[in-house]
């Protein structure tokens, strides 16, 4: 008995001592920003709050990734009916010297206008790219020109701004909705 009550307090005392698992810290994605809508006006993190959302980094010169994820969650929004009804897609533009509002109003609306291009400053759009790990870089081109590489992933909140789940480049369908309606919750 006292043998069992010296390993029970010797477990105990280790457990204790010992660190915690090796879990790290989830890494924050998403936070404070400050752009402009397509239509021109001032919007930030907090009024995208309220209801979940989804944002894209892109542009609109992208000849093939941008427009083939843009069509995809057309689709998708489609295909999720009235449970789209209040879910907004944000197209935020990491090329903000050649996508205007106008042209951003133009590019997202070919294909849903539920999908809402945003840009900002060069500062801007470091800002948000910085607090949602999105990755952009300006790539010249032999022709003179440039184009742009950048993050590819679709970055789901849920309505009180925290990532919820993201959706990969051309992600099956099917595992996207999947993704799409646990975030909106039951129809």
């Amino acid at each position: 008995m006292v043998a069992a009550l010296a390993a029970a307090i010797g477990f105990l005392a280790v457990q204790r001592l010992a660190p915690s698992a090796n879990v790290a810290e989830p890494v924050p994605i998403g936070g404070p920003f400050r752009l402009t809508s397509e239509a021109g006006k001032p919007i930030t993190d907090a009024d995208l709050l309220g209801k979940p959302f989804a944002l894209y980094f892109g542009f609109t010169r992208c000849p093939d990734v941008c427009p083939t994820s843009m069509a995809d969650v057309a689709v998708l929004l489609q295909r999720l009916g009235p449970l789209a009804a209040d879910f907004r897609v944000y197209f935020v533009s990491v090329d903000p010297e050649r996508d205007t509002a106008a042209l951003l109003a133009e590019y997202t609306d070919a294909f849903d206008p539920r999908i809402v291009g945003l840009t900002g400053t060069p500062d801007e759009i470091a800002a948000i790219a910085k607090v949602y790990r999105a990755y952009y870089r300006k790539v010249p081109t032999s022709q003179g020109d440039y184009t742009m590489d950048h993050t590819a992933t679709i970055y789901l909140m849920d309505a009180q701004g925290r990532f919820a789940a993201t959706i990969a480049y051309q992600e099956a369908a099917d595992t996207a909705l999947a993704k799409l309606r646990r975030l909106l919750g039951p129809e």
